[in-house]
Formats: C-alpha cells, structure tokens, sequence
C-alpha cells in the first residue's frame, strides 16, 4: 500500500471517469466505422449484381446482332443459288442449287427461331436492368443519407473523444507520473476500468467482497488500495 492524498484519490477518480468516457467513445467510433463499411459493401454488392445483368443484356444484345447477320448471309446465298437456278442447263446442275436453296431456308428458318427468342431474352434482361437502376438509384440515396447521419455522429463523437483526451491529459498533469503509469497498466488489464467505487464492502469493479480490514482502510483513504480479486485500484463510495 503506497500512501498518497485524498487529494490523489480525487484526482484518480476523475481520470477515471474520463477514461470511461474515452472507451466508450472508441468503441462507438469503431462500431460507426463497422456500419459505414457494412453500408458501403451493401450498395457495391447490388452495384455488381446490376453490372452483372447489364452483361447479361448486352449479351443478349450482341447474339441478335450476330444471329441478324448470319440471316442477312444466308438470304443473300438464297439470292444467288436463285440466280445460278436461272442459269443451269443440266438437271444435275439444277437438283443441286435446288437443294442450296432449301437448305437455305431451312437454315434462315431456324436463325430466325433462334432470333425470336433472344430478341425476347433481351426484352426481359433488359427490363430487369431498367428495374435494377431504378432500385440501385433508390438505395444510393438511402445509403449516402445514412451515411451522412453516421459521418456527422462520427465527427461529433470524435470531437467529444479529443475533448476526453485531453481533459484526462490535464487531470494526469495533477498526479505523480508513477501513478499515472500505474493507472495506464491497471486501465490497459481491465479494459479501461482502473479505479472503480467500494460499497458494503464489494469491490464495484468484480463484485467480489474484501476484506473488512482493507475496507476500513479504503474509507480512510489515505493509502492505494487496490483490489485483491481484480487488482483495481478502489476508492470509497460514501452513500
């Protein structure tokens, strides 16, 4: 038990109740930094979710632009195996452009199924793209209003947290640096609860009972006591 003030004691109190404050403070911050990256994953998400079904439509986009083209082909050999028709002079000649020609169209037949069915593909996709902007835009306004509600909490917060910083740093000026060492080690084992109250002879910290004794000597308050059970240093709650 090292002797020290009650005047120390005070000092040590008030330290902690800054230092209470600043915790708390940082795990605000820490649970504000935690909501923004979970608001910002949400929206790149169903950014790329929207991305991905752009492509999906372009895709189908393209294949009727490839499948228009190849028609467009196709016609042009049926207008030529049409003109070579006119021309032949044997019947072999004949039967074999013949069966060009209705291969042909059997062929335009089936790219034009074929069309048919990505021309309707690319109406749904791409009715699905023009749902999922509106939907994305929506969510974007929502978040980026959340998230200016969060980034003002944040700025307040930290403001609130520097002004903590710096009352604890002028309360440690009032103690002896081996003190205030002291109180960093206890405050750094017990997640920033270094000093803490004694009421009935419970330690306010654990909850645990002490000693009669050590009690008595907590009320006089004149020497550093601290906790058997969890090493806090206690001082007297006078109810």
């Amino acid at each position: 038990m090292n002797d020290i003030s009650k005047q120390n004691i005070e000092t040590l109190v008030k330290l902690q109740e800054a230092e209470t404050q600043i915790v708390r403070l940082k795990a605000v911050l820490k649970k504000v930094e935690k909501e923004k990256g979970k608001l910002s994953g949400q929206l790149k998400q169903f950014g790329n979710a929207l991305e991905e079904k752009k492509e999906n439509f372009l895709s189908d986009k393209a294949a009727c632009k490839d499948i228009e083209r190849e028609i467009q082909i196709v016609d042009d050999r049926i207008i030529k195996s049409n003109e070579k028709l006119r021309m032949v002079k044997t019947n072999k000649e004949y039967q074999l452009f013949l069966r060009e020609v209705d291969d042909n169209k059997k062929r335009k037949d089936a790219l034009e199924t074929e069309l048919l069915e990505y021309l309707d593909e690319k109406e749904k996709t791409g009715k699905i793209v023009q749902e999922s902007k509106k939907e994305y835009h929506l969510l974007k306004e929502k978040i980026e209003a959340e998230q200016k509600d969060i980034e003002k909490k944040f700025v307040d917060d930290r403001e609130l947290l520097d002004e903590y910083l710096a009352q604890q740093k002028k309360i440690g000026k009032n103690l002896d640096p081996s003190l205030m060492t002291r109180f960093a080690k206890i405050s750094k084992m017990n997640n920033g609860s270094a000093v803490v109250g004694v009421k009935n002879e419970v330690c306010m910290g654990c909850f645990m009972n002490i000693p009669p004794q050590l009690y008595i000597e907590v009320q006089r308050g004149n020497s550093l006591i601290l906790c058997p059970q969890c090493s806090r240093i206690l001082y007297y709650i006078n109810t």
